[in-house]
């Protein structure tokens, strides 16, 4: 049974963090992550070269931090759904924050996508570790709703650790799928494709 993550720090969007971020994620997304140097990304932030390379010691360690950034960003977003008194309207918040996040930052979705199955990734780890935490929420989700209405509304025999993964997944892929093929779907229309999954629950 997954536990629930710790909370990750809240940030700050006003700060060069999240310059470094958008700018990365911003040349990143436009040749890949092999083809972009520390010197690209410090210019396109509008920050001192010195400065990254102070707080970075090389552009891996850059990345893996603003991937944490963005990581932190998400569960930022995330806050508001677990506030919703009703499990599934929260858990189709959480969707929506989810693809609105791809959609306004589509190269972490393509870097995690790429990333997080290769063994060699520098940054298999952290992507693996943020998985862990958004399944972990999901999971939280589904399990209020088994509990709103339990036991009627759980399906026999469902694990709910498999479905909160099938949910990540739906979302992750159906997100970066909309951005490249189905411009003209709504993020409500895909909301509701993901929460099709928990047709055992409702």
């Amino acid at each position: 049974m997954s536990e629930p993550s710790a909370p990750r720090t809240r940030v700050r969007a006003t700060d060069s963090k999240h310059r470094l971020f958008t700018a990365s994620m911003e040349l990143i997304g436009a040749r890949g992550h092999h083809e972009v140097s520390v010197d690209e990304i410090a210019k396109a932030a509008g920050v001192s070269k010195g400065t990254v390379y102070y707080n970075f010691g090389s552009k891996s360690e850059l990345i893996g931090e603003l991937l944490n950034y963005g990581a932190a960003i998400l569960f930022e977003r995330f806050e508001r759904a677990a506030e919703v008194p009703d499990a599934a309207d929260g858990l189709r918040l959480m969707i929506a924050d989810a693809l609105e996040f791809i959609a306004e930052y589509p190269s972490f979705a393509q870097l995690w996508i790429s990333e997080q199955w290769q063994a060699d990734s520098d940054w298999a780890t952290a992507l693996a570790t943020l998985r862990h935490e958004v399944i972990a929420l999901v999971r939280n989700a589904l399990a209020r709703m088994a509990a709103d209405g339990a036991p009627a509304r759980l399906a026999p025999a469902a694990d709910l650790d498999t479905l909160a993964t099938a949910i990540f997944g739906a979302a992750l892929i159906l997100g970066r799928d909309r951005l490249v093929f189905h411009p003209e779907r709504s993020v409500e229309s895909c909301v509701e494709a993901v929460m099709a999954f928990t047709a055992p629950l409702r």
